[in-house]
């Protein structure tokens, strides 16, 4: 009887694939004899229906049963079509399958036991950027960068240049004759004089 493992590699002693429809390799064994011949999954790299291409392949080698850890609805689909036993739940080595299998230690199954594009891998990333801009004084504008994952803060710092009036030079100082002693005396008694006359005139 053939039938066909999913495996990660092209021996029996090979760990069992999980997937179906993207398994590394299709172990064709005969399960009385274990002859096998191994297959590279040409779905594996499909960008959808993986699993009904697969499951047409397995089909042409007339394998009686498919072992494998896991199916979608649509490898199980294509495989009641084409009238193939589904036995989900392997595990260990290609040869301890084919061992569960023969020994019913295996459940069969006629339903998914995935979700459809279970088998892909996805990753996503995403990414945020924030940026802020600055005003500085003395008629200065500056930018700033900002760091952000998702959220932006931007720090501006600006720098700012400023028109000078040029100074007016100071001119030279008058140069006055010189006074005598008597004369500087004279002249300070006179303002006194004066300011005396002033503070009478205030208090009348």
């Amino acid at each position: 009887m053939k039938i066909c493992v999913t495996s990660t590699g092209p021996s029996m002693d090979a760990p069992v694939d999980p997937r179906f429809g993207r398994c590394q390799y299709f172990m064709i064994v005969d399960s009385e004899t274990l002859e096998y011949e191994a297959m590279q999954n040409p779905s594996i790299n499909a960008s959808g229906g993986a699993g009904i291409q697969a499951a047409q392949t397995v089909a042409g080698k007339g394998v009686s049963a498919v072992v494998t850890g896991n199916l979608g609805p649509n490898a199980t689909q294509t495989l009641t079509a084409a009238g193939i036993t589904m036995v989900t739940g392997a595990t260990g080595t290609v040869r301890d399958a084919v061992e569960q299998y023969k020994s019913g230690g295996l459940s069969q199954t006629s339903t998914p036991t995935v979700p459809e594009y279970s088998g892909r891998d996805n990753t996503g990333a995403g990414a945020g950027t924030g940026a802020g801009a600055g005003m500085g004084g003395g008629r200065g504008m500056g930018g700033g960068g900002g760091r952000g994952g998702g959220r932006g803060g931007g720090r501006g710092m600006g720098m700012g240049m400023g028109a000078g009036v040029p100074a007016t030079p100071t001119p030279p100082a008058t140069s006055q004759p010189t006074q005598t002693k008597d004369e500087a005396i004279q002249a300070l008694e006179n303002q006194m004089n004066e300011i005396k006359a002033k503070l009478e005139e205030l208090k009348k």
